[in-house]
């Protein structure tokens, strides 16, 4: 492992070498070149460009390819953690003993150069104690590599959506710190960081859990920072995220907002109650998602009725009851009427009196594919981020 700082504080220039297959895939692979180097630099030294005159020392480590082949036993299969849009993830142990866990760029990532430098100049500038920490990356031969803190328990969705490992959070006060832990990362990011990011892909699988079962945001690639002080959206006509979590103005037309993740956030209440997933959830009753389910039972008056049998007798009924609600609240169709993630918090957190939920966006399998945009190109799974292609 080395460290950059070294080599600007001799005055070197800092030289990233890579494979002529990659250069000679794309005409810009100078430019790319280029690109990590000056981020990286920048990375280093603090810029902040967009903070007036605060500036910190802020420095990403460069770790040798051998150094993370050994740790991980040359990236053998049984150190693999899983694999998702930007490539497998390995556990590893460096010789001082301390544990990580690295994302390998695959050749075929679909997220490819572009999401490797938007995570490494995002998450880098952001400490919170919900969001995860990335140690350091790797640029070197033909390898693209990212080093982050090593989570124990991996991600959510192993537990929430497994009987069998669901019994480790039983209890229902296990689950509510898991929602109230997200609900603070995710505050951080859109009000209380330096920088305000829209994450545009939350969801069970990039919430990882530490060996006390406490939740981290992971996963930033797919992440946008507005530059504007007051600026709170923006516009693409590239949609990225995942099926059965984006918000409907985002999958449609491409709106993104600090509300479509608040969107998101909404849908992983839910999930995380219930134990079941939005997409591909049934019910012999009806044809809705679990959005659907979940608003027909508020309706009913029989909220509860939501709740994940496994956590049988742990639950405080107005807590689970207050959660479901602003769950709802979170998920409503226009993103005007959904709550800012500080007031969620306070809703979390307090017994103050709630709005009444409105009909939420995408409560169907139906809706949701007719909100969808035209598809020109995609590479999804449940788990897996897409990009949907506007046509021109």
């Amino acid at each position: 492992m080395a460290d950059i700082k070294k080599f600007a504080d001799d005055g070197q220039d800092l030289y990233i070498r890579m494979s002529a297959s990659e250069l000679e895939e794309e005409d810009d692979g100078k430019a790319k070149t280029r690109i990590i180097k000056d981020q990286l630099k920048d990375i280093r030294e603090g810029n902040q460009k967009n903070e007036g005159s605060q500036k910190e020392d802020l420095e990403l480590p460069l770790f040798n390819i051998s150094t993370i082949a050994s740790a991980t036993d040359n990236f053998s299969d049984y150190m693999k953690l899983g694999e998702g849009g930007f490539g497998p993830v390995y556990r590893g142990t460096l010789a001082d003993g301390q544990e990580f866990a690295v994302k390998r760029l695959s050749r075929s990532s679909g997220q490819g150069f572009n999401e490797f430098m938007n995570e490494i100049t995002t998450i880098a500038k952001l400490q919170h104690r919900n969001l995860v920490k990335i140690l350091g990356c790797c640029v070197q031969e033909e390898e693209k590599m990212l080093i982050y803190e090593y989570m124990a328990n991996r991600s959510l969705d192993n537990f929430i959506f497994d009987q069998t490992r669901g019994e480790l959070l039983s209890d229902w006060p296990k689950r509510f710190n898991i929602i109230c832990g997200i609900a603070r990362g995710l505050l951080y990011l859109h009000q209380d960081s330096r920088l305000r990011i829209i994450h545009r892909d939350l969801k069970a699988s990039n919430v990882l859990l530490d060996d006390e079962m406490n939740p981290k945001i992971s996963d930033f690639g797919l992440a946008r920072m507005l530059t504007g002080g007051d600026q709170t959206q923006g516009n693409t006509k590239r949609v990225v995220g995942t099926y059965g979590y984006m918000a409907p103005e985002y999958a449609a037309d491409g709106r993104f907002s600090v509300k479509s993740d608040v969107f998101s956030f909404g849908i992983l209440i839910l999930e995380v109650i219930s134990g079941r997933r939005n997409k591909g959830f049934y019910h012999p009753d009806h044809s809705h998602n679990l959005i659907g389910h979940a608003w027909s039972l508020w309706k009913e008056g029989r909220p509860l009725e939501l709740i994940d049998t496994l956590l049988g007798s742990s639950c405080n009924p107005s807590e689970v009851l207050r959660s479901i609600q602003v769950g709802l609240l979170c998920v409503q169709h226009h993103p005007e009427d959904r709550p800012s993630m500080a007031s969620v918090v306070i809703m979390l957190g307090s017994d103050i009196a709630l709005a009444q939920p409105k009909q939420p966006g995408f409560f169907s399998e139906r809706e949701h594919e007719a909100g969808r945009p035209h598809i020109g190109n995609e590479s999804s799974t449940n788990e897996i981020s897409i990009s949907l292609l506007e046509p021109r």
